[in-house]
């Protein structure tokens, strides 16, 4: 491997490749303290934007244009410009904007609303006709949401965390630009800032293999859990 690696890349030293294994740690380091986050809160949020929606069980207008309106205009902020705006806060939750712990906070923020809009869209494709049947039973909404819709919906839900997991994955690559680390940060301060193409080579193969390797656990889970 190890020659194969120098073959490849023969201005790449010892040195060079422990940063780079440092920096894909950085990266999934990121990605593992955000995407609970993320699912945490953008599930329960999906959940009451379809329920409050137009013709649902407890549509409320004015909550749910509220609630649409903030999740629009957070999923339409370019996520590096999001970073940006939230260094404030991010400085006051944990004490610093830089780094693996710096990004946490603008990752969820970013990632949530985002991953709420395929919750409410994989809901949505749940039968009417269940539903339905579920409530004339005398199922609360409690019991409607937990062994109903959520089950009827795993599959779109799996779907969606996969979509949310690989976006996450391309916002911890931009926030490299602004000092979060990982590979963004490589590629940028090595890549970019140092004209060494192969370092940026080198980011984007292993930024696309995660990628590969987490929509195929995310296929895989998919079809485990469709019924068919």
């Amino acid at each position: 491997m190890n020659t194969l690696a120098s073959r490849w890349f023969p201005n790449l030293d010892a040195g060079k490749w422990v940063e780079i294994g440092q920096t894909t740690v950085e990266t999934l380091l990121m990605l593992a303290g955000s995407l609970p986050l993320t699912l945490l809160i953008g599930l329960p949020l999906g959940v009451l934007l379809f329920l409050t929606g137009p013709r649902q069980l407890h549509a409320r207008p004015a909550l749910y244009g509220v609630l649409a309106l903030v999740v629009n205009l957070l999923r339409s902020v370019p996520f590096i410009i999001l970073m940006i705006v939230l260094i404030p806060v991010t400085l006051k939750a944990v004490g610093t904007s830089l780094g693996v712990r710096g990004a946490i906070l603008p990752l969820v923020v970013g990632a949530a609303p985002f991953y709420a809009r395929l919750v409410e869209t994989a809901l949505r494709e749940v039968d009417r006709g269940i539903i339905e049947a579920s409530l004339a039973m005398g199922a609360t909404t409690r019991q409607l949401v937990a062994r109903v819709l959520l089950p009827e919906a795993l599959p779109g839900l799996i779907a969606g965390a996969t979509v949310t997991t690989i976006a996450l994955i391309g916002f911890t690559a931009m926030g490299g630009a602004i000092g979060s680390g990982g590979l963004g940060d490589l590629a940028y301060r090595e890549g970019y800032q140092r004209s060494r193409t192969d370092i940026a080579v080198v980011a984007v193969v292993a930024l696309l293999v995660m990628v590969q390797v987490l929509q195929m656990v995310g296929d895989r889970l998919v079809a485990r859990f469709t019924r068919r």
